[in-house]
């Protein structure tokens, strides 16, 4: 059973996974901040495959860890059983199979059984990967120098300050803001967002809940990811930053670099 990553466990150094002509070296790590008692929040980096999973439960109940735990292992673990086949077609299944898994926890539960799901798996030839989205974690890129946010939050004040409903600052936004429109668990089980993307060397992929996009403005996000070459230390200093922020929420990233593959010894 997948469990909570412990709070505040020193980052784990950077694991380097060989897909085709590419080295992705990835790292992950969580902080349980100082609003919250437990962490909420689940990470999976995987030994094997070129796969990092994030989950932020809803809530501070059973149900919040129960949800959060389900969709981890299980989306896990359907990656693996379709593996190396890794499509839209897959990978929306997986989801299906997870909502129903929590679904199926969540009945034992007297509270809310919920939680996001923001997962990057790449293809065994590395050119392509799969951005999985359901819920309001986030999934960023930074690339020559941009960073872009690559993911849509799935929330009534995503939409509402995509309309122009209410300002960014306004007290309807931060209220808002804690709407989810999709989630793991949701009564009538959304589908998720599937989005292809190129992986490129010098890439660099943030996986992150909203205790580190919500404390860490962009330009700090920025100078953090463009600042460290190694995973670990930039996962290291993205939760730092966010216990200095204040440490409102469970906080957990997991940074994904892309390099050349490294040549294989004769």
């Amino acid at each position: 059973m997948f469990r909570h990553h412990p709070p505040d466990r020193p980052v784990e150094a950077a694991r380097r996974l060989t897909a085709g002509r590419l080295t992705l070296e990835i790292a992950g790590g969580s902080v349980v901040g100082n609003r919250y008692p437990a962490n909420y929040d689940v990470l999976h980096v995987d030994p094997t495959l070129p796969l990092a999973v994030v989950c932020d439960g809803m809530g501070d109940g059973e149900g919040s860890r129960v949800a959060g735990a389900t969709a981890a292992e299980t989306f896990v673990t359907q990656v693996r059983a379709g593996w190396p086949t890794v499509d839209g077609l897959r990978l929306r299944a997986a989801v299906a199979e997870t909502q129903r898994r929590v679904r199926q926890a969540g009945a034992a539960q007297t509270g809310l059984t919920g939680c996001t799901l923001t997962a990057l798996v790449a293809e065994p030839d590395g050119d392509q990967g799969w951005l999985v989205q359901i819920g309001d974690s986030r999934a960023y890129r930074l690339r020559d120098g941009l960073l872009e946010l690559v993911t849509v939050d799935h929330t009534m004040a995503w939409l509402g300050l995509l309309h122009g409903w209410w300002p960014a600052d306004s007290p309807e936004a931060a209220q808002a803001r804690y709407h989810l429109l999709r989630y793991v668990g949701h009564p009538d089980r959304p589908e998720p967002d599937l989005l292809a993307v190129p992986l490129r060397r010098g890439d660099t992929w943030l996986l992150c809940t909203d205790g580190i996009s919500d404390q860490i403005g962009y330009p700090r996000l920025r100078d953090l990811l463009a600042a460290r070459r190694d995973p670990a230390r930039t996962v290291e200093a993205l939760l730092a930053a966010s216990l200095d922020a204040g440490g409102e929420d469970n906080a957990t990233a997991v940074v994904l670099r892309v390099h050349p593959a490294l040549p294989q010894p004769r």
